[in-house]
């Protein structure tokens, strides 16, 4: 499993919480629309996924995370090179 599957797998295994619907999360999956998430949610779920890589993420960029890409891309950003 390449370091991009990795990020994806665990952002994904993090997700399932918000998914009691059981719906297929793809990049595309919107985060608020699709899983409902509110605001509360959406800070617990970055503290989970702070937890989880031992990254910070800059309160100022989470407005900016609308899709499950979204957090992928800004994990992988914050890890910065493989």
């Amino acid at each position: 499993m390449s370091d991009r599957d990795e990020v994806t797998e665990r952002i994904a295994l993090l997700l399932q919480r918000y998914n009691p619907g059981g719906l297929s999360i793809d990049v595309h999956t919107n985060l608020i629309a699709d899983l409902r998430i509110d605001s509360v949610a959406a800070m617990d779920l970055i503290m989970e996924i702070e937890d989880s890589f031992g990254i910070e993420i800059p309160i100022n960029l989470v407005p900016d995370l609308a899709t499950f890409g979204d957090l992928i891309s800004l994990v992988r950003d914050r890890l910065g090179p493989p």
